[in-house]
């Protein structure tokens, strides 16, 4: 080893010792008779001195040292006089005896320092240099411990980590794959997993009962901060279980997480029904580290006594917004009576961006003097308000927000402005943690633009029992035996029980318009497998990535991925994608234009 020790560990009990430390220059401070250098490796931050007790020509070679020089010292352990206790070596210095230059560095594009001074796309090009930096280290770091906990974890239940293949079949299902082409097998091609699923399956087949990986899947779709064109998950199936098994296994899994990583005891896992969850807050992930669950006052699936009709009023004239709507529907932000005017249009602007498409926001304020005053004074009375007052159990100094419309969009519109009034509350804080079970999916979801069902999860979930005879009659109804895990309003894991016999996948294939020929050739090697003593099985696969990044507080995966993607799935540091050589395409036997 070229050093005796790292640039983070050394402290006053090392006081004395004669060491040799290796890093890259951090900065230099030269004042005349005596030098200071910080040096820097991923450990920490040791300080060397150079003074009149150094030889001439070192402290003459110390004065060139430029920033992210790699170098290496020899000298003795000394306290500091002028003590810097923010950092853990911050009590000692290195008296340098003897100094050598490892390699020169340019001047770096951008400061190594935790505030840097780099933009995001400069930075991505020279990912290497932004990677010595503290906080991109530091998520790294942390996702290391994260990985070798789930190992831990899974390997104590005897799960076995098993990798499956990256070159596998393409299928019509699901997101656009990624397809490499074939040079022996020309006019063919692979495609790149975008999830382990069948082939975890085939393992329960196997007799493999318990099996998990961590591994990289693939998906050619439009990019956002917590996505990438190639991702991580932890992967994971269980054979001769149950849904509740399958919850209580992977809850212990997010609680040791929790508690190993984060030094956080959680509480129980609460669970919501996918019904309720759209119902209550518009999204199948719904964010519940804070209120404002949603109120009806109007919904026209629902009888008088499920939902008081509290639009009708008593005003000058009907108000046809309401009257026209299928839902109305709100929430009360607390203590919000006092928004004014300009903040009000500031969320009437927000929620009319193309994004979210709402027309308008109607307002009712419980002012604290107890007079009600709403955007529709016009069409109602104080009666009226009242009502509404008490259906939202609002107390003097409460601002209801109400939007109308039909059902499935303005859920989505209110769900939006609710996100957006907890961040102007603060009601959304990265180190509070609140994880949530979704469970009963619908099993199908309609298609306008195929104008056929979809599967809401995939292929292989299977339907609740009770619900199979509805896929003949009232296919959308069908509820599955499927289930996310949701943590501060993302979705951190899903997964389901899945279809084990044959009879019942060639089913789910037929009402998810696959023709018998077109399932046999998709996947009849898995129908096949179901007819050699198929277990019941089930399982459920993490997305870490975002896992880390919530972890981490951090609203980007980027920053917890060693070598990203931007937002157009270019690696800027190594310009790929790129073309390739003409030779190659013929050797694959793909024409093109390119």
């Amino acid at each position: 080893m070229l050093r005796t020790n790292t640039c983070g560990e050394l402290t006053l009990n090392d006081l004395g010792k004669t060491v040799t430390l290796c890093g890259w220059v951090q900065k230099s401070r030269d004042l005349g008779g005596t030098t200071f250098i910080d040096v820097r490796d991923r450990y920490g931050i040791t300080q060397l001195v150079f003074n009149d007790e150094t030889a001439a020509d070192i402290k003459e070679q110390a004065r060139v040292l430029g920033r992210e020089f790699v170098i290496k010292v020899t000298g003795k352990v000394i306290e500091r006089s002028n003590k810097n206790l923010k950092i853990p070596t911050g009590e000692i210095e290195i008296a340098v005896a003897e100094l050598e230059i490892l390699n020169q560095s340019k001047v770096p594009p951008f400061l190594i320092e935790d505030e840097t001074d780099g933009g995001e796309e400069l930075r991505a090009k020279y990912r290497y240099l932004d990677l010595r930096r503290n906080p991109i280290r530091n998520n790294l770091v942390l996702r290391h411990k994260m990985a070798q906990e789930v190992r831990k974890y899974l390997d104590g239940l005897d799960f076995i980590e098993v990798e499956t293949p990256v070159l596998i079949k393409s299928t019509p299902e699901g997101a656009r794959d990624f397809v490499v082409p074939s040079r022996m097998n020309p006019g063919e091609f692979y495609a790149l997993p975008q999830s382990p699923q069948t082939f975890k399956q085939l393992l329960m087949v196997s007799g493999f009962d318990r099996y998990f990986q961590i591994v990289k899947c693939f998906r050619d779709e439009d990019l956002r901060a917590d996505r990438q064109p190639e991702f991580t998950q932890i992967d994971c199936e269980m054979s001769f279980i149950t849904q509740e098994d399958i919850l209580n296994v992977f809850e212990g899994l997010v609680r040791t997480l929790f508690k190993n990583v984060k030094g956080i005891n959680l509480i129980e896992v609460p669970r919501m029904t996918y019904a309720d969850a759209m119902r209550l807050y518009g999204s199948d992930k719904p964010d519940t580290r804070f209120g404002m669950a949603f109120v009806e006052l109007k919904n026209v699936e629902k009888s008088a006594s499920e939902a008081p009709l509290l639009w009708k009023g008593g005003g000058e004239a009907a108000f046809p917004v309401f009257d026209q709507a299928e839902l109305v529907i709100g929430i009360n932000a607390k203590n919000c009576a006092a928004y004014t005017r300009k903040q009000l249009d500031e969320l009437t602007d927000y929620i009319k961006r193309p994004q979210i498409g709402a027309t308008g926001l109607i307002y009712l304020r419980y002012n604290l003097d107890g007079t009600l005053k709403s955007s529709v004074d016009k069409f109602y009375n104080e009666e009226d308000l009242k009502k509404w007052a008490e259906a939202f159990s609002a107390q003097p100094g409460d601002l209801m927000l109400l939007l109308a419309g039909k059902k499935d969009k303005v859920r989505k519109q209110l769900n939006e402005l609710r996100l957006e009034m907890g961040n102007r509350l603060g009601l959304r804080d990265k180190n509070t943690f609140s994880p949530l079970w979704v469970l009963d999916f619908p099993l199908l979801e309609w298609d306008e633009e195929t104008q056929r069902h979809h599967a809401m999860h995939h292929p292989f979930t299977s339907p609740k029992p009770e619900d199979i005879a509805l896929l003949e009659t009232n296919p959308g109804e069908v509820r599955a035996n499927a289930y996310d895990l949701v943590i501060n309003g993302t979705e951190v894991g899903g997964g389901s029980i899945r279809i084990h016999d044959r009879n019942l996948q060639a089913l789910m294939f037929k009402h998810l318009g696959f023709s018998p020929e077109e399932a046999q050739k998709q996947f009849g090697f898995l129908m096949d497998a179901f007819e050699f003593g198929a277990p019941p099985h089930g399982g459920i696969a993490f997305g870490f990535d975002r896992l880390c990044s919530i972890f981490a507080g951090l609203d980007s995966i980027r920053d917890v991925i060693a070598f990203p993607k931007n937002n157009s799935g270019r690696d800027v540091m190594i310009d790929s994608p790129s073309t390739i050589d003409r030779k190659q395409l013929d050797e694959l036997k793909i024409k093109t234009t390119i």
